[in-house]
């Protein structure tokens, strides 16, 4: 298997598909909603992520077949007065997992964070998905410290 990782464009159609398609497919996942996504979610994704502007996706691909994702939003650090990058979403295809799939879009991200100037990559992980704070910690990220910081969040549906 040959991976290619790359930025999303987000007006190639092939890019857009993949995108729905990982979303939707991460959205099925226990650590997602363990569900689809609605039908009008997909339909908004894609223009949402323009509208942002903001927004920067990984694709990671073996020949045409789309494997894995990450997307990310530009933010700012007021404590370093730099850019940053926060992932968002990670999340590769059951059938793909444990291949080094996830490590490639977590280099991409911190390659493209470095091209930007960016003064740290964020992302936030649950406290039950211990797969995933492993290869985060390989990748080289870490918690917190010295106190442990909670994401929070209030629904405005």
């Amino acid at each position: 298997m040959l991976v290619t990782v790359l930025l999303a464009d987000l007006n190639n159609s092939a890019h857009q598909r993949a995108i729905v398609d990982l979303v939707d497919m991460y959205s099925r996942d226990q650590f997602g909603d363990s569900r689809p996504l609605p039908a009008d979610v997909r339909e908004r994704l894609i223009p949402g992520l323009i509208a942002h502007g903001g927004a920067r996706v990984f694709l990671a691909f073996d020949g045409d077949e789309p494997l894995g994702i990450a997307v990310c939003f530009l933010g700012f650090s007021t404590f370093r007065a730099q850019p940053l990058i926060n992932i968002h979403d990670i999340a590769v295809s059951p059938a793909a997992r444990g291949r080094g799939i996830g490590q490639a879009l977590l280099a991409a991200v911190e390659a493209e964070a470095r091209k930007l100037g960016c003064g740290k990559v964020t992302l936030e992980v649950r406290a039950d998905n211990a797969v995933a704070m492993r290869a985060y910690e390989v990748a080289g990220f870490q918690g917190t410290e010295p106190v442990p910081t909670h994401f929070w969040s209030k629904r405005l549906d």
